[in-house]
């Protein structure tokens, strides 16, 4: 992807410089740029655009950006949940987390804490960190992955997908679970259940194919719901 072009903001965009503070400030020499934000922006409802055509929506209570860093990046501390849009201003994926990074020159966010994704077929991921690569248009991750699809619930470590979310990779499968044993909003000790079960689990996954499971390649519906909610609870699959 090409460097963003333009930040349109929309609805409840407030405080440019500080929130409910004056309109500038002026940066001290003394201070570090690389943690003082040159930009704070607080009740962010904004719409990005690369090249004129809108990319993504960001919604979030705190919006820190620190351009004069060497690395420039943005902050949201306080939860982020962004929609990401097809050309034709369909949502292809939302995201929800506690805490999330922007890399600009990289062009990589970096997903921490509850994250949740949820792609256009309904199928839900949870995760601890996800690191999300536009420039390659990737997402990865190596920590412990939750997914839940229509047929079968899975389970493991190492995490790989095209930005669409609709075709993935888990490098260490721990568990597989049958749509039929496993009631989405269920909490269960998955790090724990997943590796006992493994096992148990091995006839059931040969018997399931999982080379048809992984990589995984479903079709693009037109929508999804988007959530409202910023502030979430400890990580567990949601009700549908």
């Amino acid at each position: 992807m090409r460097p963003y072009s333009a930040i349109i903001a929309v609805a409840t965009l407030a405080g440019l410089a500080a929130c409910g503070g004056d309109d500038t400030k002026d940066m001290a020499e003394n201070v570090d740029p690389e943690t003082f934000a040159t930009m704070t922006t607080c009740d962010v409802q904004t719409l990005v655009s690369d090249s004129g055509i809108t990319r993504y929506r960001i919604i979030a209570p705190l919006w820190l950006v620190y351009d004069e860093a060497r690395e420039p990046y943005w902050r949201f501390p306080k939860t982020l949940h962004l929609e990401r849009f097809d050309p034709q201003l369909r949502i292809e994926a939302t995201v929800d987390c506690d805490s999330a990074i922007y890399f600009k020159n990289k062009q990589l966010w970096r997903l921490d804490g509850n994250v949740h994704v949820l792609n256009t077929l309904g199928e839900r991921f949870l995760t601890e960190q996800l690191f999300w690569d536009q420039r390659n248009e990737k997402v990865y991750s190596d920590s412990f992955i939750h997914i839940e699809r229509a047929d079968r619930t899975l389970e493991g470590y190492g995490f790989e997908s095209n930005q669409r979310m609709t075709r993935f990779t888990v490098r260490n499968v721990s568990a597989i679970l049958p749509a039929s044993q496993f009631s989405p909003g269920q909490q269960r000790d998955s790090v724990g259940q997943g590796v006992n079960a493994q096992d148990s689990l091995r006839e059931e996954m040969q018997q399931n194919a999982p080379s048809e499971v992984l990589p995984v390649e479903t079709p693009v519906a037109d929508s999804v719901p988007s959530s409202k909610t910023l502030r979430r609870k400890p990580v567990k699959p949601r009700n549908s």
